[in-house]
């Protein structure tokens, strides 16, 4: 990604005028999350030819960043979306957050995803994928881009989505060998008292009073655990076809920073091919 300071150099900057500085330092904030908002703003030439640079910058503005990212139980997916957002603002989108969401909201899609959960079935496709495609619909999604959190999980799902011409631009799977994973699920415990999370090994209690009262998920034990990861990567496999192209895969049992520098690098490059294609037409 061009960072401000070289896009400011292939510019042309305008005489400070108001109107004209608040316009361009929003596409600037919008183009670069992290830049405060004294930083010295861009103006994009009104009329003519556009300098590469300046392609550039209008092509991110117009068709900001889409990522799908996916990753087995206790992969670190969370830990890594939380650092995706932040950096890169995109709006976090989770299809479980979403179908709860519209069931507390009493809506017409979260009340018939209720009468299928209450009979212990699963929420049709249809359901979830229009829950999906009016979030990804809202201006936020549209301005900003987004990431779509362990959904699709099958080939249906993504059949659907492609079919509504909603595709990301790279599609991030974790990878982290198994027995890990299973050494991670099995050692989490939860305190009661304030909720947060634990790890026996990786992070245990500050105290012998908290480690009294933790408590385990019924599901964390290894057999369940190994049964959701075959669930997982028969979901996975089905989807290679779909997004074989654009699948990166990171390895995901290094450090919670090694592993965001390589997302960091990966999504660093979607965005320049992105940015390259407009400029080039």
């Amino acid at each position: 990604m061009a960072t401000a300071a070289a896009c400011a150099a292939t510019t042309s900057v305008s005489p400070p005028r108001a109107t004209a500085r608040s316009r361009s330092a929003a596409q600037g904030r919008a183009l670069f999350p992290g830049a405060p908002a004294s930083s010295r703003a861009l103006r994009l030439r009104p009329a003519g030819r556009r300098s590469p640079a300046t392609k550039a910058v209008v092509a991110a503005l117009a068709d900001p960043l889409k990522v799908m990212i996916s990753g087995a139980p206790a992969s670190g997916k969370g830990t890594q979306c939380e650092l995706i957002k932040t950096k890169y603002g995109l709006v976090h989108i989770s299809a479980g957050d979403l179908l709860r969401a519209e069931i507390a909201a009493g809506s017409e899609n979260g009340t018939r995803a209720k009468e299928f959960m209450e009979k212990g079935q699963l929420v049709p496709d249809e359901i979830v994928v229009t829950m999906v495609k009016e979030r990804l619909r809202q201006p936020d999604a549209q301005e900003n881009g987004w990431l779509l959190d362990g959904y699709p999980r099958s080939h249906s799902q993504a059949m659907a989505l492609e079919t509504l011409q909603i595709r990301p631009d790279i599609f991030i799977q974790l990878d982290v060998p198994d027995e890990l994973l299973v050494e991670r699920v099995v050692g989490r415990r939860l305190d009661p008292v304030t909720g947060k999370i634990y790890h026996l090994k990786y992070s245990p209690p500050e105290n012998e009073e908290i480690a009294s009262r933790l408590t385990q998920r019924f599901d964390d034990t290894e057999e369940k655990v190994k049964l959701r990861l075959q669930t997982y990567y028969q979901n996975i496999e089905s989807l290679l076809s779909t997004y074989e192209d654009i699948i990166v895969k990171v390895k995901g049992d290094a450090t919670v920073e090694e592993v965001f520098a390589e997302i960091d690098k990966q999504l660093g490059s979607s965005l320049q091919k992105k940015t390259e294609m407009v400029a080039s037409q």
